[in-house]
């Protein structure tokens, strides 16, 4: 995770992936992929040629070309596992600091009579509820159902500033492992042993549980069909060959047929698939699948909740306005007036922003006074005074419906002040005391700092932004500007969000959105991506086929570049291996009847010093490749955004045209190597 991302290539993962290289031979292992499982029988095939020459009456070559072609052999497999094995490493790292986490803690089991009772973490079961206090480590997963406490997730999240979680609300989900860092809380177990949040962590990134995709599967299933149309083709050379007199060689054919097959994307594919989910991990981000990620490198809508993920969600006062030329000193003092006793963010920047301009209210004026809070049905909050006057701020609407039902008049440029406000992007409160209305409070949300660059990016992708909020469509309008969101749909409700995302799937379109809270689940499982916060609701999380561990809902912009880069990087990877294959053809076939029909001689445009070091040639440079291209498979194509199009012709231009253009120049260098060393 984040506080281990240094230590995710050490000498002990690179001594760990050498042994695990040689691990990789056990055959039951390689059949699960069929390219190499084919270059390994051919390497079995030429070690016992090597032993014994004339094993299958081919005598022709001695038993050093029989040797070198086996090690060289032997080679490809190694480098081909050695990849796969490094990319198992970096999990299996992470894993282990995971597991550190993960320790015997004791937990304070709540019985029956309200007595505790110690018990071991591991024996804790659904339904279970424990109490933790300052200073002690969380359990298990599970929900707050008493108390409000600083949580320190430093261990899961790397993040070392705590978050407070309370019962209820969207925030009440805690994670085992964790720490309490002040007060206490009463925690319902909501998971099993074996099945906790971080139980899941461990098992997915140290690759336990990965399964191939069904891009993955889909490439596997090509890959072994090339093979065996390259098998077929090897096998009719021999009546061929004995047609045109020509003695072919059992490891002769063998080397042939290694160096056609797509070896180089075969031995990489499953580095590059565990490689793209150690990144998303790496990136603070738990991808419940491989599914999860390349669904997300194939993402044509993102829907955005606005408050949190475009704007930083605290509405701060930042101006008051006054009614029909009433005097500045009235809106501010009645607006402190309604606020005094508003512990939400928004009321104590209202207090905040009163005292900034001089004003003051003295504690013992509203003793005795009754709060009003904040309803959703009536949509204001204030104070019921102890002479009898009301004070109330809230939805313009609401505070204009209030006044008018007590006999008020509306004042005649309230509409234009909030439409002005409402046009700026921000939210407008009106203030009231009794029937009369003083002005309008002006609270502003900020767009966060280059968001607006980050839509211009996925939209050159070709993905289109959604921008769902609860405000009016005015603010909805001018938020949406401002961020550079290509739609928005405003006073959303939950059910609105599912509606968007059905609406976009219908015209075939795959959708991500984030979310928190129990209302998101729905949308969340809905989506092709669904991303949750770590710091939101147990139901968002289990919806949700991602969870972002810094709880930061932007991040999803970031999934969606990684899970571009893993599908460029797969598709990259191949153009080049199958490219390769051009050269490898001119190198070998040449080599093979040259003899036979000088003719081919036209063939042998690198001019190769003869048959054995052309064969050899192509063979080394088959294996070494590998190991050349490993640090791309690990780290990805790096990812522009760009239109499809423009990103086809570019990794063709460079993986296709390089990945002919490469082996030439390869093939030719060894062979000079070989020929100066006189090995050939």
């Amino acid at each position: 995770m984040a506080v281990e991302r240094k230590k995710t290539m050490t000498k002990e993962i690179m001594n760990q992936a050498i042994a695990d290289s040689f691990k990789k031979l056990n055959p039951w292992a390689m059949i699960k992929n069929p390219v190499m499982f084919v270059v390994e029988i051919g390497t079995v095939i030429t070690l016992l040629l090597s032993l014994a020459p004339d094993l299958f009456d081919t005598t022709e070559v001695g038993r050093g070309y029989n040797i070198a072609v086996f090690l060289i052999l032997l080679f490809t497999l190694l480098f081909a596992n050695f990849a796969e094995a490094l990319a198992e490493g970096r999990g299996k790292a992470q894993a282990d600091s995971l597991r550190k986490t993960k320790s015997d803690t004791m937990a304070r089991l709540v019985q029956k009579d309200g007595s505790y009772k110690e018990v071991s973490s591991t024996s804790l079961r659904k339904g279970d509820v424990v109490r933790i206090e300052n200073g002690e480590i969380i359990p298990s997963d599970g929900e707050i159902i008493e108390g409000l406490a600083s949580i320190d997730e430093s261990a899961i999240t790397g993040e070392s500033a705590p978050v407070i979680k309370e019962a209820g609300g969207d925030f009440s989900s805690v994670t085992g492992g964790t720490r309490v860092a002040s007060d206490y809380i009463i925690v319902k177990v909501t998971t099993d042993p074996g099945e906790s949040f971080l139980d899941r962590m461990i098992a997915l990134v140290e690759g336990a549980k990965r399964q191939k995709t069904p891009n993955e599967i889909a490439l596997t299933t090509l890959l072994a069909v090339l093979t065996l149309i390259f098998l077929i083709v090897i096998v009719t050379m021999v009546p061929m060959a004995k047609y045109l007199d020509v003695k072919l060689e059992i490891s002769t054919l063998i080397a042939l047929l290694v160096c056609l097959i797509p070896t180089t994307i075969g031995g990489l594919l499953s580095a590059i698939g565990i490689a793209g989910m150690d990144r998303v991990t790496q990136f603070n981000v738990l991808a419940m699948s491989g599914k999860a990620v390349e669904a997300a490198g194939d993402i044509d809508t993102m829907i955005l909740d606005k408050t949190g993920t475009i704007t930083f969600g605290n509405r701060m006062a930042s101006e008051f306005v006054p009614v029909n030329n009433l005097p500045a000193k009235d809106i501010i003092f009645t607006a402190l007036q309604a606020s005094v006793k508003d512990e939400t963010p928004e009321g104590r920047s209202i207090v905040e922003l009163a005292n900034k301009l001089g004003e003051t209210w003295p504690a013992d004026s509203y003793q005795g006074a009754e709060v009003v809070e904040f309803a959703a049905e009536t949509r204001m909050s204030g104070l019921n005074l102890a002479d009898g006057n009301q004070v109330r701020k809230g939805a313009v609407d609401a505070i204009k419906k209030y006044a008018a039902a007590r006999g008020g008049k509306i004042p005649s440029d309230l509409e234009a002040i909030t439409n002005r406000i409402a046009k700026a992007g921000g939210t407008p409160l009106a203030v009231a005391v009794n029937e009369r209305i003083y002005g309008v409070i002006y609270l502003k949300d900020t767009v966060k700092p280059g968001l607006k660059e980050r839509f211009a990016e996925l939209r050159a992708m070709g993905i289109k932004t959604v921008m769902c909020t609860g405000d009016n469509p005015l603010t909805a309008a001018t938020i949406a500007l401002e961020a550079g969101v290509d739609e928005f749909i405003a006073e959303a409700k939950p059910e609105d969000k599912i509606a968007a995302i059905k609406k976009e799937q219908q015209e075939g379109k795959l959708v991500a959105m984030t979310g928190d809270g129990t209302n998101d689940a729905p949308a969340l499982a809905q989506a092709d991506v669904g991303l949750a916060m770590n710091s939101g609701t147990m139901a968002a999380k289990e919806a949700a086929n991602m969870i972002d561990l810094d709880s930061d809902p932007t991040k999803l912009l970031s999934v969606i570049s990684i899970g571009k880069q893993l599908l460029i990087t797969r598709g990259a990877l191949t153009t080049f291996s199958i490219a390769n294959d051009i050269a490898k053809y001119f190198a070998i076939i040449p080599a093979m009847f040259i003899l036979a029909m000088p003719q081919l001689q036209a063939l042998n445009i690198m001019n190769l010093a003869s048959p054995e070091s052309a064969i050899l040639s192509a063979l080394i440079f088959n294996a070494i490749i590998i190991p050349l291209l490993i640090p791309i498979a690990m780290k990805g194509v790096k990812y522009r955004a760009m239109s499809a199009n423009k990103l086809l012709s570019r990794n063709i231009l460079i993986y296709g045209l390089g990945g002919v253009v490469v082996p030439f120049i390869g093939i030719k260098i060894i062979d000079m190597v070989l020929h100066g060393l006189n090995i050939v």
